[in-house]
């Protein structure tokens, strides 16, 4: 589910005004099918505001959207809304006591956070498992979510997202609060989800290069809600484009198929 042009995400001119504050301003930003993104940008630079527009939960102050090629405000957004993978702290949270991470994945075969009122088929029930398998976690799947460690829980969200087989997959700060194991683990999750031809566009959002994992593509980076530079991530993730963005002088390397930046001076 894709435009004629491959387009997946097509935001144009959108600003996002609320409280007086303006969180995103002149936003123009294209994501075409199979790209992988990286959204980076200090805090309070309108990430989590960018995403929350492109998985149609936040509606902007002026502009246009599209999503999956159809225009946002002109169709049902729940339509829309089965087609998009979300994997994000503000879901995680909503996941009641007692579910097992089964449940969980069971659960966004429909979009729910819970499987309450479904008894699944066998189909969706073996899908799930493949998923959790998928992301490492099958030896999981009857442990109860919520005394899953914050990688394993990351993990199981992304499995949950997989079960829509989404067109678009959104992560918004999926390594945040994990330790360098969970890190690492999803980095290497991540990389060989890239790395599969029929796999959504996907767009992860940080503020740290050591969490780009290898096969993404693209790369935009904000500051103060604008667009600094967007294109393809080598020429993007640099030490020019990332000083700027963070207000220090810093310098970014690559060691192997990874990124990581160092400051190289005192704060301007």
């Amino acid at each position: 589910m894709t435009a004629p042009d491959g387009e997946v995400v097509g935001v144009h001119g959108v600003s996002v005004m609320r409280s007086g504050n303006l969180l995103l301003d002149g936003i123009e930003w294209r994501v075409g099918a199979g790209e992988r993104w990286v959204l980076l940008g200090p805090n309070g630079s309108g990430k989590t505001t960018l995403i929350s527009v492109a998985a149609t939960y936040l509606w902007p102050s002026r502009g246009s959207v599209s999503v999956l090629g159809r225009a946002v405000g002109s169709v049902d957004v729940r339509e829309l809304r089965r087609h998009i993978g979300i994997v994000s702290a503000s879901l995680e949270a909503r996941v009641p006591a007692g579910l097992t991470a089964q449940d969980v994945v069971v659960a966004g075969a429909t979009g729910a956070i819970a499987p309450w009122w479904d008894r699944p088929a066998r189909a969706t029930s073996d899908l799930a498992a493949e998923r959790l398998d998928l992301v490492g976690c099958a030896a999981l799947r009857d442990r109860r979510f919520e005394l899953l460690s914050s990688g394993e829980r990351q993990r199981v969200q992304i499995a949950r997202a997989l079960m829509l087989d989404p067109a678009l997959l959104l992560l918004d700060e999926p390594a945040a609060g994990l330790d360098l194991g969970g890190r690492e683990q999803l980095a290497v999750l991540l990389a060989r989800l890239n790395a599969q031809p029929t796999l959504a566009a996907t767009v992860v959002v940080t503020h740290h290069v050591e969490e780009i994992a290898p096969g993404t593509t693209h790369a935009l980076v904000l500051r103060a809600g604008r667009v600094l530079a967007a294109g393809p991530v080598a020429q993007t993730v640099t030490g020019d484009v990332l000083s700027e963005a963070f207000g220090l002088p810093l310098r970014v390397t690559r060691v192997g198929n990874r990124f990581a930046a160092q400051a190289t001076g005192s704060a301007s």
